[in-house]
């Protein structure tokens, strides 16, 4: 996103915060809510269109989604996303992702005041790495041929009662609303936002064996006085990598295996 659609995207966020804050709002409700709205949006192009056309007022649009929204989501919902359809967007898609985006922010708020934060992001770094490994399983949840019926079916056979039932709702409408997008992506944007709900960032940390809890607090202390932020890292043990650590931040690799000094010794004697 770039220009008006992240500036408007900023605003819902800040609207959503502000609504959440409060403890009478029932942030699990709201985030099924914003997610039938995201559906909506999607299947209905020349609604989204008509709801970020520039030449229309932003009031006669907010208008429309209240009289669409209304009686179908609650108050709280049709206010937030009247209040964007107010905004101005670069494109139609980018209010369709902003609300999914508020749906997903919505349930891990739910997950945070449940006090089971910690367990979503660990869940969702884990079903990551599952998939990663598992072919025939990531080919089962991304079949274009398979319904979504089917796909949940399977979810709930591996997640039910065994993960946190935000972790289960979160990958579920990923997995059976992927709107174009691969599911690796989308469950990076997950846990993206799920470190963001405690302003932390993740470092995912690939080492040969397990590091002790003295290794990952020294390596937490020493990630936070880099990027001057607390740290949350997603640990990943990975034989390949001989010795030492990678750690990625984003789009950052910091490398210190044996494997990578041992590449960049083959590329010097190649050369």
């Amino acid at each position: 996103m770039n220009g008006a659609s992240r500036e408007a995207l900023a605003s819902a966020r800040e609207r959503l915060d502000a609504l959440t804050d409060s403890t009478s709002a029932d942030a699990a409700k709201l985030a099924e809510e914003l997610a039938a709205v995201t559906a909506l949006l999607h299947r209905e192009v020349s609604l989204r269109r008509v709801l970020t056309d520039p030449s229309q007022g932003g009031e006669a649009k907010a208008e429309l989604a209240g009289r669409l929204l209304g009686g179908q989501v609650s108050g709280e919902a049709v206010d937030l996303v009247s209040g964007m359809v107010r905004s101005r967007w670069s494109q139609s898609r980018d209010l369709v992702d902003s609300v999914e985006e508020l749906a997903n922010t919505a349930d891990l708020t739910a997950a945070q005041r449940a006090g089971a934060l910690d367990d979503v992001e660990d869940e969702l770094f884990r079903f990551g790495r599952i998939v990663a490994s598992d072919v025939a399983l990531r080919s089962a949840l991304t079949s274009k041929t398979a319904t979504a019926a089917a796909k949940g079916e399977l979810l709930r056979s591996l997640l039910g009662g065994k993960a946190q039932p935000v972790t289960e709702r979160v990958i579920t409408r990923l997995v059976t609303q992927p709107r174009g997008r691969s599911l690796e992506a989308g469950l990076e944007s997950l846990s993206r936002l799920a470190a963001e709900r405690r302003d932390r960032t993740v470092a995912v940390v690939t080492s040969a064996v397990p590091l002790s809890d003295r290794q990952k607090q020294r390596l937490g202390a020493a990630l936070a006085k880099i990027y001057g932020r607390q740290m949350h890292l997603n640990l990943d043990v990975d034989p390949a990598v001989l010795g030492g650590i990678s750690v990625r931040v984003g789009d950052e690799v910091i490398n210190g295996t044996i494997a990578e000094r041992l590449e960049e010794v083959t590329r010097r004697m190649a050369g």
